[in-house]
């Protein structure tokens, strides 16, 4: 991963990351663990499972899926499951912390909640961004809690409450420096309307493109700017410019 960005010559300035849904658990990967990168300004997450995923979405609402759904949860720490199935990654079941610690390999690391693996690198380069931007959608039923998004979550061992980020032990022990980035001033806290991913045209324009522009542009912007190409082009793909809002699928 370190090589493939080191060798991105339009990075070279270094550059931001606009992340969808379990993409931003990769965004961060980069921020934390690629080492002699450039620098990753902005961080833009939208409906990210930044503190894990309660439940394994079903496949339907048929008998067939809703076995093999059970089948899942009860081998989601295993190492074929953690091996075959994506989403297991940052599956963290509250009542089986133990296991989940033990077996999920991927967030126990880029959350730095391993107790006796804790990486102090990791929050070093998190809490050089220069902002971290939280999207959580209101009506969100794909990431449970939603809360997730801004880094919320279920305390060990209940399925409720669910805690705000400010009151998880992540960031009350700072382990990838949230509380540091926070108390900073460069976290923040957005709510839209909406299901997953499903963001409206004003929403993209005021929460997440000022973040995609030069400082020297931000110190001007006014609604008659005319955007860099590259910027409408990115986004325009990524979020089909509408007045529609997204639609996840």
């Amino acid at each position: 991963m370190d090589l493939q960005v080191k060798e991105m010559k339009e990075l070279s300035e270094g550059f931001n990351i606009v992340g969808l849904s379990q993409g931003n658990l990769i965004g961060r990967a980069v921020v934390e663990y690629c080492d002699g990168v450039p620098p990753v300004k902005n961080m833009i997450s939208l409906g990210g499972p930044h503190a894990g995923e309660a439940s394994v979405p079903l496949c339907g609402s048929g008998i067939f899926c809703i076995i093999a759904d059970n089948l899942i949860k009860s081998e989601i720490y295993s190492k074929y499951v953690q091996a075959h199935l994506a989403p297991s990654g940052y599956v963290k079941i509250p009542t089986d912390i133990s296991a989940y610690l033990s077996g999920c390999k991927f967030l126990p690391k880029l959350n730095n909640e391993l107790p006796d693996e804790r990486n102090a690198t990791y929050k070093d380069r998190f809490t050089s961004l220069q902002n971290l931007v939280l999207i959580m959608f209101e009506h969100d039923t794909v990431l449970i809690p939603k809360e997730t998004a801004w880094f919320g979550y279920y305390p060990d061992g209940a399925f409720e409450p669910v805690l705000p980020p400010q009151q998880t032990k992540l960031y009350v022990e700072d382990w990838i420096g949230l509380r540091t980035l926070d108390e900073a001033g460069k976290v923040k806290y957005i709510s839209v309307p909406g299901n997953h991913l499903g963001i409206s045209r004003s929403d993209m324009k005021k929460y997440v493109v000022p973040y995609l522009m030069d400082e020297s542009v931000t110190e001007t912007a006014s609604s008659s700017i005319h955007w860099p190409l590259s910027v409408w082009t990115f986004i325009g793909e990524l979020f089909g410019l509408s007045d529609r809002p997204l639609q996840h699928k």
